[in-house]
């Protein structure tokens, strides 16, 4: 539990500071008075967060191809698998975000953008979309140190870019009066700095990085690329799921949608401890695993269970207390306070089975199981999530949506949190066995 503990906190300090970034973001540009600009970052984020979540699951490859061939103490393929996930990360990527680019318009109206709002959003993406391989670099570095066991510098990759997107964003935005442009250039800045330093503590303190010849990237990029193809596909799920509940909730107006924008920051902000909890124990998992240490790669599963509740639990809490105020402080009307109250004062709590199911999923990608990951995320977004949130967005308005994607959550994380558990606890009989035959 006290490794669990102390590589997710670390972790999560990164990764709630980054999404502490985005908030603040969204917080100036809401100084602005204009609700549009808001609803509009609203749609860009739906956009963005399917090639966010592309670099995710292309780094939860990373945790788990890296962190297997340290456990084996194999560190000179270790580095050549590091250049191989970074090469392929940012080629991919790159073709990820100039696609996007490309079909800007026509995705932003197929998640209900119009008028201005459209076009404000599209010129976000503009600015902003470029980065986004730089980002993957920020992202495989961070990776390859945690599976190194690194987390204290893992933070430090977003902590500082995070600090100077923060100094920077007012500046821009208001202190040479760039609005929405400013908001973006900042990002840019954030996500460029966090692929700088990532590199430079790969290469310079941990020399986990290496030369490589055409039949290493032959050799090496297959058993990335098997766990890298479902994790991607797991982690588009989010994004697909989030992109349903904007075309339900943009049929409310704008409102509706600036109150969405604030609770997808709230709940990145808010629940990253659980994001980073899923990174965390893929290192510990991968590492254990690689060793045949079977019994630790169950223990971390329960500890991880049980920190997911302890932590929803306080988050939940402090976001039913902070409501009005978080209210107050992005000047929301009446239709996107409603959004906000629906999912701090109850949707909230359905973290506890969302926090399950990435602990299942993590537990699949680093144990040989990537599609089980894809199997259970597919079903709660592309399968539960669409009915659920028209139903209840017909009994209770905008609010209704956050209902059903909660609801959806709770059913699938059950699922996957007690599919996950006999998996692990089955490895662990197994080497046991073996163990004691030998």
């Amino acid at each position: 539990m006290g490794h669990v503990v102390k590589m997710t906190l670390t972790g999560s300090v990164g990764v709630s500071f980054m999404f502490l970034v985005d908030a603040a973001n969204l917080f100036w540009v809401s100084l602005l008075g204009v609700e549009q600009y808001m609803a509009s970052l609203g749609f860009a984020w739906v956009i963005q967060f399917f090639s966010v979540s592309f670099g995710m699951g292309m780094m939860i490859a990373v945790i788990a191809s890296v962190s297997r061939l340290i456990g084996r103490g194999d560190r000179a393929d270790a580095r050549r698998q590091t250049t191989v996930c970074a090469i392929s990360a940012f080629l991919l990527q790159l073709l990820v975000a100039s696609l996007t680019l490309f079909y800007r318009h026509e995705l932003l109206a197929l998640a209900g953008a119009e008028g201005q709002t459209a076009i404000d959003a599209a010129r976000y993406l503009m600015i902003s979309m470029p980065s986004l391989p730089f980002m993957a670099l920020g992202m495989v570095g961070s990776a390859v140190l945690r599976a190194e066991g690194d987390a204290w510098r893992a933070m430090t990759v977003t902590l500082s870019s995070g600090v100077v997107s923060m100094v920077i964003d007012p500046f821009l935005i208001f202190g040479l009066d760039l609005g929405l442009d400013g908001a973006a250039l900042a990002v840019v800045t954030a996500r460029v700095l966090s692929g700088a330093i990532s590199i430079y503590f790969v290469l310079r303190v941990h020399d986990l990085a290496g030369r490589i010849s055409w039949s290493d990237f032959t050799r090496l990029f297959p058993p990335f690329a098997v766990i890298a193809v479902p994790a991607v596909l797991t982690q588009l799920s989010t994004p697909f799921g989030n992109y349903v509940v904007t075309t339900v909730i943009a049929g409310f107006g704008d409102g509706a949608v600036a109150g969405w924008a604030v609770v997808a920051r709230l709940t990145v902000l808010a629940f990253g401890g659980l994001f980073a909890l899923s990174g965390a124990i893929g290192g510990i998992f991968g590492q254990n695993y690689g060793a045949g240490r079977f019994d630790r790669v169950k223990r971390t599963y329960r500890d991880a269970l049980v920190f997911c509740v302890i932590y929803t639990l306080i988050a939940w809490s402090l976001l039913a207390f902070a409501t009005s105020y978080i209210i107050a402080a992005f000047g929301l009307g009446a239709e996107a306070s409603q959004v906000i109250s629906a999912f701090t004062l109850l949707a909230a709590g359905g973290w506890v089975f969302t926090g399950a199911l990435f602990v299942a999923n993590s537990a699949f990608n680093s144990l040989s199981r990537p599609l089980w990951s894809t199997l259970f995320n597919w079903s709660r977004d592309g399968l539960l999530l669409w009915p659920l949130v028209v139903l209840f967005s017909g009994w209770f308005a905008s609010s209704g949506a956050i209902y059903g994607q909660a609801l959806s959550s709770v059913i699938v994380g059950i699922i996957a949190g007690v599919v996950g558990w006999l998996y692990v606890a089955r490895l662990d009989r197994q080497s046991t066995a073996v163990y004691a035959s030998d």
